[in-house]
């Protein structure tokens, strides 16, 4: 394959993957046909989705793959200025919420598809072990943070889970103010974890 034909794929691939979050975000994951989503896409037939992804098992994990990808991207970038482990908690607080507030589209696609994209038998489509678990590197960051004495003692794991879940819980409010629930936040999150001084 030429260089040219792989920048052609690969673009044609990322029309697909946004044309099939649109699709998903606003119809619900069981309307999301491939029909749809070429019509969304511009693209004359639906062959051409099933050239670039088997089924549609294989393009949802591209659209929460394409997602998590351009989440973390997004968060990275903020992260790598923060200087000490309470300013990086703050920061992955702060960037989190707000990219999901600038990405409303693909977060209630990913969303549709947490909630409803299963196989035949009843298992998700999209496992947590699919890709790089955020929850995972929070309980490494707060890990880290105990061991180098900027966080109390307390369970690293509790504390990623109940992170995760109220950051991921901003998703399903409407008209929720994402700065004011990020300050609220990482108010409550420094209290739970900072080390008291004797």
């Amino acid at each position: 394959m030429r260089v040219n034909d792989s920048v052609t794929a690969g673009a044609r691939r990322a029309q697909i993957v946004t044309a099939a979050i649109d699709t998903i975000a606003e119809l619900g994951y069981g309307n999301a046909s491939f029909a749809r989503i070429a019509k969304r896409a511009g693209i004359s037939s639906t062959r051409l989705i099933s050239y670039h992804f088997d089924d549609k098992a294989e393009l949802v994990r591209a659209v929460v793959g394409a997602v998590l990808t351009d989440a973390a991207e997004f968060m990275q970038k903020r992260l790598r200025a923060a200087e000490g482990r309470q300013e990086l908690l703050t920061v992955y607080i702060e960037s989190n919420l707000q990219f999901l507030a600038e990405h409303p589209t693909a977060i209630r696609a990913v969303i549709e598809i947490a909630a409803n994209a299963r196989a035949e038998d009843g298992t998700p489509l999209v496992r947590p072990d699919d890709f790089d678990d955020p929850t995972t590197r929070l309980i490494v960051l707060f890990r880290e943070g105990q061991q180098a004495g900027d966080f109390r003692e307390f369970d690293p794991a509790v504390m990623a889970v109940t992170l995760r879940a109220a950051i991921d819980a901003a998703a399903s409010v409407p008209d929720l103010d994402p700065h004011a629930y990020a300050a609220e936040l990482v108010a409550l999150f420094t209290l739970a974890t900072r080390k008291v001084q004797p």
